[in-house]
């Protein structure tokens, strides 16, 4: 099998692992999910947090985007925008979505929309990952496009790239593509893992 077509199965393996998970696995993941990210402090205190509407299995963020309201931290969704690439809605709990062309919901005519840069914090969903930071996506590319930027900067810098993942969801090694925008951290319902230890004295 060559590598193209060991990803496509890779992709599909994990995908079903996860949509097999029960509502009760995953509303303790979540719970797990809030307990990692509170040990990163920029998820207590950055101003723009971008995040997903959780579809096909994805961990659910509902337990993570709760207390940003009440510290006064502002929580965002991506709108696929021209030329496969995201921008980010602000969208409050009980706010009207409406699915895109993959039917993932999606803030109706927001008032404003931010460019990746502008963002502080992402939360960013995927398929499988690694220690290193390398992110199995499904392979649309949308967010690897709308981060290039931060290939071209000493990182971590801002936005701080957090992958979110069930443990199981770990892989022993991802081979990085030229394009890929690896991530800072990766989220787990376990722990919280730095991508780039040496970075982080």
């Amino acid at each position: 099998m060559d590598a193209p077509a060991q990803r496509r199965q890779l992709r599909q393996d994990l995908a079903e692992r996860r949509r097999a998970l029960s509502p009760p696995e995953r509303m303790a993941a979540a719970q797990g999910l809030r307990r990692s990210l509170e040990l990163l402090p920029e998820y207590l205190t950055d101003a723009r947090v971008a995040g997903y509407w959780a579809s096909q299995g994805e961990l659910p963020l509902n337990l993570v985007i709760a207390p940003l309201a009440a510290r006064g931290q502002q929580f965002l969704l991506p709108v696929i925008g021209k030329g496969r690439r995201l921008r980010f809605a602000p969208w409050q709990s009980g706010e009207e979505v409406q699915p895109n062309r993959f039917g993932i919901p999606e803030p109706v005519a927001p008032a404003q929309l931010f460019e990746p840069f502008q963002l502080d914090l992402v939360l960013v969903p995927l398929l499988g990952f690694d220690r290193r930071g390398n992110r199995l996506g499904h392979g649309a590319g949308y967010y690897d496009r709308s981060f290039a930027f931060l290939n071209e900067q000493v990182r971590p810098t801002e936005p701080l790239l957090v992958g979110i993942a069930y443990s199981f969801q770990e892989l022993p090694r991802l081979e990085e593509q030229d394009w890929d925008v690896p991530l800072d951290f990766v989220a787990t319902e376990r722990e919280l893992i730095d991508c780039n230890p040496q970075a982080h004295p």
